[in-house]
């Protein structure tokens, strides 16, 4: 229930602090750790990050206006592939910001980047940089509600970027490959 509650004041607090941008922008969603993001050994459990990163994708389409583009349309995402890389535990009323950004497509799938960053210590220079606790790589389709798969290229123009995607990292599309999720042209 507490995370229904976070989404809702995420999603109204988009509402009010839209773009300008794009989704190839990077969006910055604050959170804090609650009780039940917890596991037993009092650290952020790592099905949580999987679910507040939900809230930080909902956020960037929401401030970005691409929610409502799309929404109009009767379209929806559906995650089709997840990895994530644990460097750092996160504790209790922890604060943290999810970094959400787009990083590119194929013709079927979205590629999209979300880290997990912690504020530097207290003690820390005025120029250090963010901890990065986590980070992960996420691909999304777009589905309609009257069936099918969306067009990426059809996506994009929803998201008022050009239909031609950035470049895709190897790294991104070797990681997709292995999950037999990058598009193959039909013989």
């Amino acid at each position: 229930m507490n995370r229904l509650v976070r989404l809702l004041v995420v999603w109204l607090r988009a509402r009010r602090h839209r773009g300008p941008g794009t989704p190839l922008d990077e969006w910055r969603t604050p959170l804090r750790v609650m009780p039940n993001d917890l596991d037993l050994l009092r650290h952020m459990n790592n099905g949580a990050y999987l679910t507040l990163m939900d809230i930080g994708r909902v956020d960037m389409l929401v401030r970005t206006g691409a929610q409502g583009a799309i929404s109009r349309r009767r379209w929806y995402p559906v995650v089709v592939g997840e990895s994530i890389r644990f460097r750092r535990s996160l504790g209790l009323w922890d604060r943290f910001v999810i970094v959400t950004r787009l990083i590119g497509w194929d013709e079927r799938v979205f590629y999209l980047e979300q880290r997990f960053e912690r504020a530097p210590s207290a003690g820390a220079t005025a120029t250090a940089a963010p901890e990065v606790v986590a980070e992960a790589w996420v691909a999304a389709r777009f589905i309609a509600r009257t069936g099918g798969t969306v067009a990426s290229p059809d996506v994009a123009d929803a998201f008022a970027v050009d239909a031609v995607s950035p470049p895709v990292p190897d790294a991104v599309l070797a990681w997709a490959r292995a999950l037999d999720l990058a598009h193959r042209p039909r013989d």
